[in-house]
């Protein structure tokens, strides 16, 4: 009997293998020193303890900025982007009542609300990483109706919420939970996202399902993980596009930004444009 020869696979399939793996590869990777990167900044916090009054500019003419760290982050977690910031002009503020922001979130909300009234701010840009996104968007629909708050920037914020939330069984963790009563209180509110920048990157190993917002601007990068990116100069650039858009504020940069290495210095080489407006397409 004679035997057929095997039909080959199409050349296609063998493509799309190789870029499956490669793509994993790349994640995984990125899994490893996400991690790391957020060691060393959770230590470098605890080391070096800067002192948040050395980012105010009161004198500056921009509307000033307000930190908002995630879950287990103390303000200083957020050192590479409040530099950018604050090299590029603005007036940076950080609530350190909020501690490593482990209690709920109207708890947390009431602290910065507090600060606010505190020093006397007004038009006021929230730029927040992870949680704090979602007490930014919180404050935004508790002053709806003033100018207290322009509105927020937020970096790998959890608006849906994170089916990883079911693995640890913590109660600081229950509100990523993706049907929470916090997380749909929250999107109930949805005339305040048109005032949210919601910054993401194409693979965060918290969120799997992503940092899009409907009705927000959405600005997906080429970046991966959760920490990593609060120390990528593509990220801080589409911070400041997302201050400057909300704030009004003239987009021309005081000073070039650099590629950062993972801890976030800068290591000279230029970064030119922005990123793109698009929760449909990757910036690289």
């Amino acid at each position: 009997m004679t035997r057929l020869p095997s039909a080959a696979p199409p050349a296609g399939a063998g493509r799309l293998r190789l870029r499956a793996a490669t793509e994993l590869g790349l994640n995984l990777s990125a899994w490893g020193r996400d991690y790391a990167y957020a060691l060393r900044r959770q230590a470098s916090g605890l080391l070096r303890r800067p002192d948040p009054r050395a980012y105010r500019q009161p004198e500056s003419p921009r509307p000033p900025v307000l930190l908002l760290p995630g879950i287990y982050e103390a303000w200083a977690f957020m050192l590479p982007v409040a530099n950018v910031l604050r090299e590029q002009g603005y007036d940076v503020h950080a609530v350190v009542d909020l501690g490593y922001n482990g209690g709920n979130l109207e708890d947390m909300a009431d602290l910065v609300d507090e600060y606010l009234r505190r020093e006397g701010l007004t038009r006021c840009v929230l730029v927040a990483h992870s949680k704090g996104g979602l007490i930014g968007k919180l404050l935004l629909t508790r002053h709806a109706q003033s100018d207290l708050l322009l509105g927020l920037v937020t970096m790998n914020t959890p608006f849906e919420g994170s089916p990883l939330a079911r693995a640890l069984p913590l109660p600081a963790l229950r509100l990523f939970l993706p049907r929470s009563p916090e997380l749909a209180e929250l999107d109930a509110h949805r005339e305040v996202d048109q005032r949210i920048v919601s910054i993401y990157g194409r693979f965060d190993p918290h969120i799997p399902g992503g940092s899009q917002l409907p009705g927000a601007r959405n600005v997906q990068l080429g970046t991966r993980g959760h920490f990593l990116p609060l120390g990528d100069a593509r990220v801080h650039q589409a911070v400041l596009d997302g201050v400057q858009q909300l704030g009004g504020c003239d987009s021309r940069l005081t000073s070039p930004l650099a590629h950062p290495c993972e801890d976030g210095m800068p290591s000279g080489h230029h970064l030119g444009g922005s990123a793109e407006a698009s929760s449909s397409r990757i910036c690289r």
